[in-house]
């Protein structure tokens, strides 16, 4: 399966091994929970999924890439206590706590949160002076003589044989003790997670004409020769903070992410490509529907640089969906907030309460991010919007402190109202403008290509991506539900002409 599916699947078996019944007894029993082995070849996502899951179901996650680990650290240190056995005093060697059984526990009274997932990469490649602990391990979910807290669902993962040498073959007796999940690379998979994480236009746009050259491992005289969806995600990240700071894109800094030359120098002239495309084509005078006068140069170009531009209108689109996600989800709970102060408005009888009120709602939210922040379920992305939040309501007191100190609850309130309702009407501003910038988008592309397969492909592209489908379900756009429904005709019809065909042909 691929890593979407598998992410899928981990969330069941999680969601079924914390069940409980209606005594509270877990469904399935504690020592019947197989640990999870996610089997795949590196750099695919394996352990980039956990912190998702994690996330998704609001429990902790404790991970350890095991072979940092030395027996002593798994089991604990041996140290001498003194045991009465039929009257006479021995003295008996006991361990102290596992370091990764005590993060556990540590995970847990942080958060307050009890249950989770342990999970432990890299779990058959252990040492040989480690391998026993981890058979006892997976046997009976103890480290030394210390047991996973009940709540903790085991999840490891591991790179088949091919993919790296140090891997130890399990016999049968472990296996069978394990609920095998193998993984195989998959760029459709991979495409709409890097939709959601902002993964650079340039990339997704080369893989989607490049899609061989998304997972790439090779040996040859030089060696190793390797491209991973880790390094993809990587490039990408470095890529968009150097264009910020206008640092060159280089192809050796390509090469230092893609570890394959061949691929690197493919991409990097790409690269250059894309950037000339951006120029050339004027994305943004598009969407906002300054087209070209003439279109016979972009009607005849290669369909390579077709599928660029298609790359670039959607990525430049993908950011405006994605602000208009951020700031609507901001105003949601900036709008519970208000209504929060509307409902007590008649309790601030001291000078300034509302002001006081406002402080406090805005350190709970930073507490609540910390909690998550330590239970390992808090994403790059969650906590850059909770920081911009944080700032919004800082801004917001510090402007009623000096405007509207001193004066009546009931003014204050009205304050904050008149607040929240000018930026409402500036983020619905900004959502006609990206509704029109999609509709210039379709009508460039209908005006340059009719209703052909480039057009598909955007619609196929708009349709994979959460932020966009997230902005047409809530706001709607005219131009893509129309040709949305046209497409989904012509393939109906085509389909119909396809089943004509075979019956006749089954006839004659």
């Amino acid at each position: 399966m691929n890593i979407k599916e598998a992410k899928e699947e981990i969330e069941r078996t999680i969601k079924a091994y914390l069940a409980k019944d209606e005594s509270g007894v877990y469904r399935i029993p504690v020592e019947k929970q197989r640990p999870v082995f996610l089997v795949g070849a590196p750099g695919i996502g394996k352990t980039a999924i956990m912190g998702e899951i994690a996330g998704d179901l609001g429990i902790n996650l404790v991970s350890y890439t095991i072979t940092h680990h030395t027996r002593q650290s798994a089991i604990g240190l041996p140290f001498i206590s003194k045991k009465n056995y039929d009257g006479t005093e021995y003295s008996v060697t006991e361990y102290t706590m596992s370091e990764i059984i005590a993060a556990i526990y540590d995970e847990i009274e942080a958060t307050g949160i009890h249950e989770g997932i342990l999970f432990l990469d890299e779990i058959n490649c252990v040492s040989e002076t480690l391998a026993p602990t981890m058979l006892q391990f997976l046997q009976y979910k103890t480290f030394g003589t210390h047991h996973v807290p009940d709540g903790f669902v085991i999840v490891t993962a591991g790179n088949p044989p091919e993919y790296n040498r140090a891997v130890r073959d399990f016999d049968i007796a472990i296996l069978d003790r394990l609920k095998r999940i193998d993984v195989s690379e998959s760029y459709d998979a991979w495409r709409e997670y890097a939709l959601k994480a902002g993964v650079h236009g340039a990339i997704l746009s080369y893989l989607s004409i490049r899609k061989e050259n998304f997972y790439s491992v090779r040996a040859d005289v030089s060696g190793q020769r390797f491209v991973t969806a880790r390094g993809w995600e990587d490039l990408s990240r470095v890529i968009t903070v150097y264009e910020d700071m206008h640092f060159p894109i280089t192809k050796e800094l390509v090469s230092e992410y893609l570890e394959d030359p061949e691929i690197a120098r493919d991409f990097a002239t790409y690269y250059e490509l894309y950037q000339k495309y951006r120029k050339d084509y004027h994305v943004s005078e598009i969407l906002t529907g300054q087209f070209p006068h003439d279109n016979a140069s972009i009607t005849g170009a290669p369909f390579d640089e077709k599928l660029s531009l298609i790359g670039l209108l959607t990525d430049r689109l993908n950011q405006d969906f994605r602000v208009y996600a951020e700031a609507e989800n901001e105003q949601t709970v900036l709008y519970k907030e208000v209504r929060r102060l509307k409902e007590a408005l008649a309790s601030f009888r001291e000078e300034n309460a509302l002001i006081t009120a406002l402080s406090a709602d805005r350190e709970i939210i930073e507490r609540e991010m910390e909690r998550k922040r330590k239970a390992h379920n808090l994403s790059h992305a969650e906590e850059r919007q909770t920081k911009h939040l944080l700032a919004t309501m800082d801004t917001l007191v510090h402007t009623m402190t000096v405007d509207a100190s001193g004066k009546p609850a009931d003014e204050q309130y009205q304050y904050v109202k008149n607040w929240f309702l000018t930026r409402e009407t500036e983020r619905k501003k900004r959502t006609e403008e990206t509704s029109e910038h999609l509709s210039n988008a379709f009508r460039f592309l209908a005006g340059a290509f009719g209703e052909g397969q480039e057009l598909v492909l955007f619609l196929s592209d708009l349709s994979a991506g959460y932020y966009s489908l997230k902005f047409v379900s809530e706001v709607g756009n005219e131009e893509y539900t129309k040709y949305s429904r046209f497409l989904l005709l012509s393939d109906r019809r085509a389909e119909l002409r396809d089943a004509v065909k075979n019956l006749t042909e089954g006839l004659s």
